[in-house]
């Protein structure tokens, strides 16, 4: 019988423990956003699933199938998607000068 691995994959998703953490995370990764928007997809995909993907579909207004695919690595989430899944995270857009 082998020993279990003592070692997980590290998952930002389990370190996301209330809303100030996920907005200093979302914050920090936009800074960092290569321009494409992909480090900004998977910050939202990891907030997602350290609150309730299901949940927060429903929220959203999209199924989980759709969530999931809008924020997967090969995501390509319109506007108006990015935005219904902040609003449903309690999250406001802003921008400064």
């Amino acid at each position: 019988m082998t020993a279990p691995n003592p070692l997980k994959r590290w998952d930002a998703a389990d370190h996301l423990e209330n809303s100030e953490d996920m907005v200093l995370y979302l914050n920090a990764c936009i800074d960092d956003d290569p321009g494409d928007g992909s480090l900004i997809r998977a910050a939202l995909n990891d907030i997602a699933r350290a609150r309730n993907m299901s949940q927060l579909a429903t929220e959203a207004g999209l199924t989980r199938a759709g969530l999931y695919k809008a924020l997967s690595p090969e995501g390509k989430p319109g506007f108006d998607t990015m935005l219904r899944i902040t609003r449903a995270l309690g999250m406001n857009l802003h921008f400064d000068q």
